[in-house]
């Protein structure tokens, strides 16, 4: 019972609180009224919950229904959480069913004591824990909950720390570790947010959750970026709705066309009058990402266009399809599907007037530099240049089986259970790839690895796609990148220099001390730093020698 409701494989350990009085019954009552929130993992739709937040004279009251397919595979019908006007919990009642079981929760709070009721997986059990006067019962999965908490934090300073109880299991303390505004824009509304950046301190290491609020203090929106887990409000999750996390003044935003859709760009012309610029495509890094590539708060392609627009550069970033105010499905994607969608940016940005379409470059992140060379490859003729900011220089499979060998070297587990693990992901890689031996790997890792680009991406190799490239290429990398280690980019310098004639001697590399993954300084470069990282600037120990590669592959001739 001790892991009720959890869901260890995704590290779903989604439960929070705070702490907070609004400062008068009218501003109370603003934040009442109902909303509906999709559920997504890794920028795929997995269910949805509808909330209602009420205020009456014996306190709030939120209620909810929701239902999630695989993994969590869990449908409710009740969902009950009573606070007093001041927020001291008083009742937690949900009912439902998780995975084909009934299952149903009720926690009562009296004296700092909680006490719960528990039915799940056709076993009864009670559970009692001391708790805070203050605390806030959050269970795992039930993201209606962040309501709660979301009325709570819009008071809560940086550094506060709040009780939290993760019903039913225990009571944590969660720290504010940052607050940041945030910008939606929607066809019809501004909506001004802020994003709460909280850390859990879990059994098994810290746990970053970012809780956005709106202006009412209502909830906006739940990510947990260990788990690739979103909920976002449905206004907030149209096809026209953008993140505006980052602006440059001579930003202006377009649709460019592309293969059935629409790509919602942002171009950034250089500064003054220039005739015939030269002009450079950013390409973003893996998953759902939005033309400023913002990640962890930290708008990595947004910085960028603005420093190389700033140093003369005609810039072009866009969402990338299924994203933001893209079209197009991202289900549908692929690495194949990406660098079509690059050539239509290429193929618009070469007839308009005013830039000079012999000198155009690609600049890629992460997977963007995967994307970016297997565009270079097929459109010689057009791309003068390419740049690859800590992209891959191994298969993706290779890369795939890295990753996870890094993390379980970090994990406290038995070697047994390490190596179970790897064999688990290479049968899981082994059926992607061929169709074959399913049976052997569980149907909701099925649901999730069983994609077109899950199977491009373990099928791309970096030295068949470098071998049709003909282009001086950039190589630069953070030597504290522990998602694409700097062993990668000599892989890159490696294969670049092994093609034929003049192109085995335009390559450089630049390796940058102290920067990771996401181009920033870092103390360890770990994943579970990001979310902690003071600077959240790009280093210019990045762009600078970035900029002046450009100055000198892209000059007229």
């Amino acid at each position: 019972m001790k892991q009720w409701l959890s869901h260890s494989s995704l590290a779903l350990l989604v439960v929070i609180s705070a702490g907070l009085t609004t400062s008068s019954m009218h501003a109370q009552n603003a934040a009442t009224g109902e909303a509906d929130f999709t559920v997504f993992i890794r920028g795929q739709r997995i269910g949805a919950e509808h909330s209602s937040v009420t205020l009456g004279p014996d306190g709030w009251t939120i209620t909810a229904s929701g239902t999630s397919d695989a993994p969590l595979n869990l449908s409710f019908d009740t969902f009950i959480a009573k606070y007093a006007t001041d927020w001291q919990p008083q009742s937690l009642e949900i009912n439902g069913q998780m995975r084909g079981q009934p299952m149903s929760l009720k926690t009562t709070f009296a004296d700092n004591e909680a006490t719960s009721a528990i039915v799940q997986t056709g076993q009864q059990g009670t559970l009692s824990h001391k708790v805070s006067t203050a605390t806030v019962a959050l269970p795992n999965n039930f993201y209606s909950a962040y309501e709660a908490l979301a009325l709570r934090l819009q008071n809560t300073a940086v550094g506060g720390t709040i009780p939290v109880y993760v019903a039913p299991q225990a009571e944590l303390a969660v720290r504010v570790e940052r607050i940041t505004p945030r910008r939606i824009e929607t066809p019809t509304t501004r909506h001004e947010l802020r994003q709460f950046d909280l850390v859990f301190p879990n059994p098994g290491g810290p746990l970053n959750v970012e809780v956005w609020i709106d202006a009412r203090g209502r909830l906006a929106r739940l990510t947990i970026p260990v788990a690739s887990l979103s909920v976002v409000r449905d206004d907030l999750s149209t096809v026209l709705a953008r993140l505006d996390s980052y602006s440059h003044p001579r930003d202006e935003e377009l649709f460019i066309p592309a293969n059935g859709f629409n790509l919602a760009a942002t171009i950034t012309p250089p500064t003054g009058l220039v005739e015939k610029a030269p002009v450079v495509i950013l390409l973003s890094g893996s998953g759902p990402q939005d033309r400023d590539e913002t990640v962890f708060g930290i708008p990595i392609l947004g910085q960028v266009a603005g420093r190389l627009s700033d140093a003369g550069f005609f810039v072009v970033r866009y969402d990338k399809r299924g994203v933001g105010q893209s079209g197009g499905r991202i289900e549908s994607t692929s690495l194949d599907a990406y660098a079509e969608d690059a050539r239509a940016v290429l193929n618009w940005v070469r007839q308009r007037r005013g830039i000079d379409k012999d000198r155009v470059a690609l600049v890629g992140h992460s997977e963007g530099g995967a994307v970016a060379m297997l565009l270079a490859g097929r459109a010689r003729g057009d791309i003068r240049a390419i740049g690859l900011l800590a992209a891959p220089g191994d298969t993706g499979r290779g890369i795939t089986l890295a990753q996870q060998q890094h993390a379980l070297n970090r994990a406290n587990e038995s070697e047994d259970s390490k190596r179970e693990k790897v064999a688990l992901q290479n049968r899981l890689m082994d059926a992607v790839m061929t169709g074959k031996g399913w049976e052997t790997v569980p149907p909701e890792l099925r649901r999730q690895a069983d994609t077109l680009w899950f199977r491009s991406w373990l099928s791309y190799n970096p030295a068949d796609t470098m071998r049709r490239t003909n282009q001086p290429i950039f190589i630069i990398q953070g030597t504290l990148d522990t998602q694409i280690p700097p062993a990668q980019a000599d892989a890159l310098e490696k294969m670049g220099q092994a093609r034929k004639g003049e192109a085995s001697r335009t390559v450089r590399k630049v390796l940058v001390p102290g920067v990771n993954h996401l181009l920033v300084p870092a103390a360890t470069g770990e994943v579970d730093e990001y979310g902690s990282l003071p600077d959240k600037n790009v280093s210019p120990a990045i762009t600078d020698p970035l900029i002046a590669w450009l100055q000198e592959v892209l000059k007229k001739k």
